[in-house]
């Protein structure tokens, strides 16, 4: 089966993390395609981002589709563009914080979720509503900028550690949901060092993905995620119009 891994930011950099955290767990019998929005914000951090990230997003999906990719992950924990790409979609399209949420519900009771800056904390706190998991999840923020993930020297990782141990003190959190999908190589030697489960979103989002297709399981087309209405679409976004690159 082959899964299409969509970074909706222009780092590169960072899809291979990204890539390389989606391989580690695939099934042999898995392709993992890992690609770049060519369009958008360096990194997603709050909802102005988010919204400028969603057109590049889209192109990556509808061009994965088209090369026979069976289901897609949006590889932000923001869900960025999530139901427009279940709209447009013939395909699952899974969002790593929908995955990573209802992975953790399965082995934990109470867990928390520890983000990157307080801007992204209340978007992420918003989708822990939406997806019914308010009264088992809370949200925290570790103050760090997405991109100084990706910079041993930022100081990033031990500010990402003190709020672990804060949130497994403070919340008696049974388990961890890493909220950024640039902290997906870290999960391993972060559940071995607290001792506890910690959840990246890429990876179960890869499982949930193969269990789909599996399945022969894709998005309803019905209310919700029926497909766009075809309609002229003006301006920059003149392409995006349903039907216009058929």
């Amino acid at each position: 089966m082959q899964i299409l891994v969509v970074n909706p930011n222009t780092t590169a950099s960072m899809t291979e993390t990204i890539a390389a955290a989606a391989r580690s767990v695939a099934a042999q019998s898995t392709t993992i395609v890992a690609v770049t929005s060519t369009m958008g914000p360096v990194s997603i951090e709050g909802y102005y981002d988010e919204a400028l990230a969603v057109p590049g997003l889209l192109v990556e999906i509808a061009a994965g589709e088209r090369s026979g990719a069976q289901a897609a992950i949006i590889a932000c924990f923001d869900d960025t563009g999530l139901d427009a790409a279940r709209a447009m979609a013939n395909i699952p399209v899974i969002g790593i914080c929908e995955a990573s949420l209802s992975t953790a519900s399965f082995i934990a009771q109470r867990f928390t979720v520890v983000t990157t800056t307080g801007r992204s904390r209340v978007p992420v706190e918003g989708l822990v509503q939406r997806y019914g998991m308010a009264g088992r999840a809370r949200v925290r923020a570790a103050d760090i900028p997405v991109l100084a993930l990706e910079d041993p020297a930022s100081g990033a990782l031990p500010r990402l550690r003190n709020e672990i141990a804060r949130a497994i003190d403070e919340d008696r959190a049974e388990a961890i949901v890493l909220g950024c999908a640039g902290m997906a190589d870290l999960a391993v030697a972060l559940q071995r060092e607290f001792g506890l489960p910690v959840v990246d979103g890429v990876g179960a989002a890869v499982k949930q993905a193969e269990a789909l297709i599996a399945l022969g399981l894709t998005t309803s087309k019905r209310g919700a995620y029926a497909s766009p209405l075809a309609k002229p679409y003006h301006g920059a976004l003149k392409s995006f119009a349903p039907g216009a690159a058929d």
